[in-house]
């Protein structure tokens, strides 16, 4: 199937109960972890600054209620779910679909002509996925530098407005061409090697996207999108519609970056099996791929600067028993026993898990004790990847975790209706419980 048919014509019907599934679980997922980075300093800047500098109307931002245009919508409510490093992922894509899908889907839904259905929605999140997953796929294989999320997710997003205003052909080959060309081809290895607010690049993908087809709408050209073009990178595109890259999402349980997580889970595990204490480690030794040596910070100043770390989640883990925003903000940042076992790890580069890398994230790790002991545990990796997924318990948890901080009705609100989406004849009730402000 090609592009344009498949963005505008799949239907409900041609989703398995698998995709349907994955698009609610994806949906929730994105949605707790927004709301669970509304608390970052990140967030609140960038919402001051969609209200300032995309005024108009047809969108809000979340847990905040102010209205305004849909490309700033996005744009606050991507970074936002950016903003906690806790949100989906896929592995061959090196990054995030959802952050940027998400937010374009919600902030278009009071645009176009009849209301969207709950289905449609969901159908609307699955296509967007689908493009911008093989979009990062295809760019990864066509470009040689390593770029943020929001360079090929403005394309998923991009297909999302173009399918909610029904553009016709053309139309929304120019808005993928545009998406393309206007996505941020940002410099991830920057940001990995001095974090700071920029991040991933997602929300301003997803408002690249969404003015992408908006522009679109009214004439403006952009075509081609060469990640899109099935003549030159067939071989991304050549089962669309058949096999779902959906399907193969990762869900984070800590709030950090990916390639930190094997080191974390090895921890864990380790101190789990063996009942230890953290003031009974004396070193922690980290055998991994390349990308996750370059997580150098040992001492973070700020909540970027702690997920773009392995050091510090592998001593907070140890220290404080999980990896959520608490641990990663404010006086956690200075805990002298985090900082202690920060300093006392020791991370190799491993040739062998770098000719694993992207498919495979590894690590090796090992833990002295005060009594002499060395634990170790090895090829250790994250969890809740494509081949193990979570089960809908566990993300149901997760979600009731990160919205914590909302009353508890509001919480219940929303996850009752993100559960029971599919049901719903007007999505739009979604869009107002997450524009409610937080309190």
């Amino acid at each position: 199937m090609d592009i344009v048919s498949f963005i505008h014509e799949m239907t409900w019907d041609c989703l398995s109960p698998r995709v349907r599934r994955q698009a609610v679980r994806c949906l929730l997922d994105s949605l707790g972890a927004s709301i669970g980075g509304r608390a970052t300093e990140l967030s609140r800047i960038i919402h001051d600054f969609a209200a300032a500098a995309f005024g108009g109307r047809g969108a809000r931002l979340w847990q905040d209620g102010r209205e305004v245009s849909p490309p700033g919508a996005a744009l606050a409510n991507g970074m936002t779910i950016d903003a906690l490093d806790i949100h989906d992922g896929h592995s061959l894509t090196k990054g995030h679909a959802g952050a940027a899908i998400v937010p374009a889907t919600l902030a278009m839904l009071a645009s176009g002509g009849q209301p969207v259905s709950g289905q449609e929605c969901l159908m609307l999140i699955a296509i967007g996925y689908e493009v911008a997953i093989r979009a990062g796929i295809a760019l990864h294989a066509s470009a040689s530098d390593y770029h943020s999320s929001g360079s090929w997710n403005a394309l998923g997003a991009a297909a999302v407005v173009a399918r909610r205003l029904e553009l016709n052909q053309e139309q929304t080959l120019h808005a993928l061409g545009v998406a393309e060309y206007h996505g941020p081809r940002s410099q991830m290895m920057r940001c990995i090697d001095d974090p700071t607010m920029v991040k991933d690049g997602s929300g301003w993908g997803a408002m690249a996207g969404v003015s992408a087809a908006l522009l679109a709408a009214a004439g403006f050209t952009g075509a081609p999108a060469v990640t899109a073009d099935a003549s030159a990178l067939g071989k991304q595109w050549d089962d669309l519609g058949e096999r779902w890259e959906i399907l193969s999402q990762y869900f984070k349980p800590h709030a950090v970056c990916r390639w930190a997580q094997p080191a974390v889970e090895g921890a864990v595990l380790l101190q789990r099996r063996h009942d230890l204490r953290h003031d009974e480690i004396t070193a922690i030794h980290i055998d991994t791929f390349h990308e996750a040596t370059r997580l150098t910070n040992r001492a973070p100043t700020s909540t970027e600067e702690a997920q773009y770390s392995l050091s510090f989640p592998v001593a907070a883990v140890l220290v404080h028993g999980e990896m959520g925003a608490a641990a990663l903000m404010g006086a956690a940042l200075s805990d002298p026993r985090v900082l202690r076992l920060a300093a006392s790890v020791k991370v190799v580069q491993s040739r062998e898990f770098d000719r694993e890398f992207p498919a495979r994230r590894l690590a090796n790790v090992t833990i002295e004790t005060t009594d002499g002991r060395r634990l170790e545990v090895h090829r250790v990796e994250p969890r809740w990847d494509g081949a193990s997924p979570p089960a809908d318990e566990e993300l149901i948890a997760k979600f009731r975790g990160l919205t914590a901080s909302l009353p508890l009705d509001q919480s219940q609100s929303i996850e009752k209706t993100v559960l029971n989406l599919a049901e719903l004849p007007d999505a739009r009730v979604l869009a107002d419980l997450m524009a409610t402000p937080c309190g």
